[in-house]
């Protein structure tokens, strides 16, 4: 009988930044200091990293390679055309409107297609796609299946459009108030959970008979198709990147943020099949990002984009990322560690709200995970709950999802396994003593998006730690 060989990554260490790890008062120092919010924490104080992966992916030779071919030329830059037809080839969408990231392309979508009283039903809200459209005047209503809310849920493909709840907004609002509908593939705040291609035949369907238009936020939908690949029945033998484009042929559009899937720093882009619309968004990418060949990137960030989704479609180059991710997951759950269920692809979910059962929700239980994490072991994690969600813009009340997650998030090609051995360990002392981590509670809340600057106090003493 063969044995089963383990996986190794498809790339070798060319060059390598030292890390330091600091002392433990250190940490209590500088997590104090950012008023227990790890945004608020500078890099230089973090050991390993694991905030996001926008942004942070190692990019290759070749496209480092490709960054020295910029053409900087203010219109017309050549790697806007390598770029236009990487997205092409790769997605699908004619028309290409390059963006400075993927909020730049939200906030074009927005103001383009939604009027005061609008609704924008998606699977779960995002952070930035929810203000831009609230901003615009519109209403977001979740619309996606009711196990994504329950992270112990087994189900393969937890970011699927609940139908019946789509069908029920139409009915309530009329399909002339619901301008397109968002779908996320894979789902960040559900845990990086994907959409299956059966679904999506089902949504675009149903969407085609209302006029309504079906949006992608493709920002990981590569990941998405490995996804469909290993768990959907008729997709095993197809390669990811023809299962991308099936992906998005069904799609009107979509918006990106390149710095996660495509593997670079700084990028993003707005993709659509309607000629009018395109020109619509060309026109205000002008006002609001830069010119339309450009749209706030440099020409070398361009072409760095353009090569890194060549890179990223590779199917070698998906497993052995969502590999990386499964790994620490499995760790995890291994150790009795709830975490969301089945492991996404971008990062493992820590579920605060089991892990720290005596904080009550207002005392915010994942950012305090997250920073007695730091603390414990210099590792920089995301909090993913009540203080992302943010307030109701009607009543001014806190939103408290069923979700209250701490989200380890796996830059691309960055950490070996060890670092993975090395967090989940940490996860494994905070479990350990749990019960003396401290709540904590606002002292400043900024208007928008307070999870990047908001700074917070420990309830009940000093220190995260009792």
């Amino acid at each position: 009988m063969t044995k089963r060989r383990s996986w190794a990554e498809p790339w070798k260490i060319k060059v390598v930044e030292p890390l330091k790890m600091t002392t433990r008062a250190e940490r209590e120092a500088a997590i104090r200091e950012a008023g227990y919010n790890t945004f608020l924490l500078r890099s230089a104080d973090c050991y390993i990293d694991l905030l996001t992966d926008s942004g942070t992916s190692a990019m290759s030779d070749h496209q480092w390679a490709g960054m020295m071919l910029g053409d900087e030329a203010y219109a017309g830059s050549r790697n806007f055309y390598a770029l236009e037809q990487a997205v092409r080839d790769h997605y699908g969408y004619e028309h290409l409107i390059p963006t400075h990231q993927g909020r730049g392309a939200e906030h074009i979508l927005s103001q383009l297609l939604i009027k005061p009283g609008d609704y924008v039903p998606g699977n779960m809200y995002f952070t930035t796609t929810r203000l831009h459209q609230e901003l615009a005047g519109g209403t977001f209503r979740d619309v996606i299946l009711a196990e994504a809310h329950d992270p112990a849920s087994e189900h393969p493909f937890k970011g699927d459009v609940d139908l019946a709840k789509l069908e029920a907004l139409v009915a309530e609002v009329g399909a002339e108030r619901i301008p397109y509908i968002t779908i996320g593939v894979t789902v960040n705040m559900a845990g990086g959970q994907p959409v299956s291609m059966a679904n999506l035949h089902e949504v675009s369907a149903y969407c085609r008979t209302q006029g309504i238009r079906v949006i992608l936020d493709a920002t990981r939908a590569v990941e998405n198709a490995y996804f469909i690949q290993q768990r959907e029945p008729g997709y095993r033998d197809q390669p990811v990147a023809q299962i991308l484009r099936q992906l998005c042929d069904l799609s009107d559009g979509a918006t990106m943020s390149g710095k996660k899937d495509s593997l670079v720093n700084i990028g993003g882009w707005l993709a659509v099949r309607d000629p009018q619309l395109a020109e619509q968004a060309r026109n205000l990418v002008v006002v609001y990002e830069g010119l339309h060949t450009y749209g706030g990137m440099a020409g070398r960030d361009m072409e760095a984009m353009a090569r890194g989704i060549v890179e990223s479609v590779q199917d070698d180059h998906i497993r052995a990322r969502i590999g990386q991710v499964q790994y620490l997951g499995y760790k995890l759950i291994d150790a009795g560690i709830a975490v969301v269920r089945p492991i996404g692809g971008h990062a493992v979910f820590l579920d605060a709200t089991a892990i720290l059962p005596h904080l009550p929700r207002e005392q915010f239980p994942a950012q305090a995970l997250a920073a007695a994490l730091y603390v414990e072991s210099g590792i920089r994690a995301m909090e993913r709950g009540a203080v992302s969600a943010g307030r109701d813009p009607k009543t001014g009340e806190s939103r408290y999802p069923r979700l209250e997650l701490v989200r380890l998030t796996i830059p691309r090609r960055v950490y070996t396994q060890a670092h993975m051995d090395v967090t989940a360990e940490s996860v494994m002392e905070i479990f350990d003593q749990r019960e003396r981590v401290r709540g904590l509670g606002f002292v400043y809340e900024p208007e928008y998006l307070r999870f990047f600057q908001a700074r917070f106090a420990t309830v009940g003493g000093d220190g995260i730690f009792a």
